[in-house]
């Protein structure tokens, strides 16, 4: 099974392909409204933006598994996004990316971009990680994402290139994203 083989809901309930995707550079994200990464949407769009033209797809996955911080319906959370964001790219129903719930697509994903800790040199690095070890420590286990924002870079051949975890902001990722475009 590969990346194009996943199939999801639109935010706005349409079946959607991966395979759709096929030849494009993938950012995928599990976003939510109400975290204080919430602000990386900016980035997101800016990113999509910037290198739409040269293949980039970026792709939000909208999920209230952390914390409770995307509680709105699919409707509020695609007129947030629009209306504080100016997202334009595609966002898809909440799911869960976690767990024994989670989406196949997120199960895909960790299985071939594992977990390799975070930065606790980063301010935010070390203050995530004591809130996951006090108030979910069994976040912290396996390769499952952590938390909102995780991103993965997937290749215009559909293969998983890298993970990076919530204290990466979208626009440190550029020379990354401009490699996989040339």
């Amino acid at each position: 099974m590969g990346i194009y083989d996943f199939k999801m809901k639109s935010i706005d309930g349409k079946e959607v392909s991966l395979a759709d995707y096929k030849g494009k550079v993938l950012l995928i994200a599990n976003t939510a409204s109400k975290c204080g990464f919430t602000p990386q949407y900016e980035e997101l769009q800016e990113l999509y933006k910037t290198y739409q033209e040269q293949g980039l797809v970026v792709l939000g996955f909208p999920s209230n598994q952390f914390a409770e911080q995307e509680p709105g319906s699919n409707t509020e959370v695609h007129n947030f996004c629009q209306i504080n964001y100016g997202v334009t790219f595609p966002l898809f129903e909440k799911m869960d990316v976690r767990g024994k719930g989670a989406h196949p697509l997120f199960t895909y994903l960790t299985e071939k971009a594992p977990f390799k800790g975070f930065d606790l040199n980063h301010p935010i690095g070390g203050k995530l990680q004591g809130v996951l070890q006090e108030k979910f420590p069994e976040f912290l286990k396996g390769n499952d994402i952590k938390w909102n924002f995780t991103k993965f870079l997937i290749d215009r051949e559909g293969n998983v290139v890298g993970r990076y975890e919530p204290t990466t902001a979208p626009l440190s990722m550029k020379k990354d994203i401009e490699k996989l475009l040339k």
